[in-house]
């Protein structure tokens, strides 16, 4: 009888024959994604920076100060597309309406609204307000679907209301492992709203049911009554969020509270930065994603569905 030892040089001798050509062809792939992935990246700042130039020039024409203020908000809206964000989410429910079967409807929206959800915050730093408006878009958009069927007002709500929650938890996730690389340019915009995020993560539970407790004031009783027993049935999700939250803060503080100290006391190349200035006239919500990023995730997910 064969020892183990034996079998496994006698195994890897086969696998490696058999399969060294596909693992040259999948580390060949892999390559070419990074080189991709890289290329995106850099039109996605490009296109980033046309947007920008396209306003920049607007506002050297402008002294009003009335006038500015609007053009800023213009700027904000082009960049955040709440408008496309709120189309999207109501064409992704319908779409799961009329092509799941019946058991697979909550499964379906649920995953469609935690990645559309997902690739809106992610496009920029975390931000109360910005937060707080993506989810309240999306919910209310959610809402209005569900009431006009309202044989599938649950159905449609509590995956919604999951799905949101899913996101923003992945969403802090993904930003707590971020931090130790954010560059020097993010790090001063963090900075500027050190004190907020810091504050703004250690109740992201509150925040999220904020949202939940705003839209259901706005909807009708019923709605009301079942929007408020899914967030209170989710008591333990939100307690899972806010634990990451909290993780995340002390990540944050451990990071970056010598450098917040200092930031007040110091001036270097980045606050003179293009990219500074954008950022000292949008605040936090200077780094949002370029209209074609959100698109194609939204495309892939409404895909997902129709499949």
């Amino acid at each position: 009888m064969r020892s183990i030892e034996e079998l496994r040089l006698i195994s890897s001798g086969l696998l490696e024959q058999k399969s060294g050509v596909i693992v040259g062809e999948l580390r060949e792939l892999l390559a070419q994604k990074e080189q991709l992935d890289r290329l995106i990246e850099k039109k996605r700042s490009e296109l980033q920076e046309a947007k920008y130039g396209v306003f920049s020039e607007l506002e050297a024409t402008i002294t009003d100060e009335s006038e500015l203020a609007s053009l800023h908000k213009i700027k904000l809206e082009s960049i955040d597309l709440y408008d496309v964000l709120n189309e999207m989410i109501e064409s992704a429910i319908i779409v799961a309406l009329e092509r799941s079967q019946d058991a697979e409807l909550e499964e379906m929206i649920e995953e469609s609204i935690r990645d559309l959800t997902y690739e809106t915050i992610i496009g920029e730093t975390l931000s109360t307000l910005r937060v707080r408006k993506i989810l309240s878009t999306i919910l209310q958009t959610s809402v209005e679907v569900a009431e006009a069927t309202p044989n599938q007002l649950e159905r449609i709500l509590e995956p919604t209301i999951r799905g949101m929650r899913q996101a923003l938890f992945d969403a802090i996730r993904r930003f707590k492992q971020r931090l130790a690389f954010m560059p020097l340019e993010a790090k001063h915009i963090l900075i500027k709203d050190y004190d907020t995020i810091v504050q703004d993560l250690s109740q992201s539970d509150v925040l999220f049911s904020q949202v939940v407790q705003g839209v259901a004031n706005k909807s009708d009783l019923y709605t009301k009554r079942s929007l408020l027993a899914i967030n209170k049935k989710m008591h333990y999700d939100l307690l899972e969020l806010l634990e990451l939250s909290k993780e995340t803060v002390v990540v944050m503080k451990n990071r970056f509270s010598d450098f917040a100290k200092s930031a007040a006391k110091k001036a270097d190349y980045a606050l003179n930065s293009s990219t500074a200035n954008e950022a000292k006239k949008l605040g936090i919500e200077a780094y949002s994603k370029a209209k074609a990023t959100l698109a194609t995730a939204i495309k892939s997910a409404k895909n997902r569905i129709e499949r």
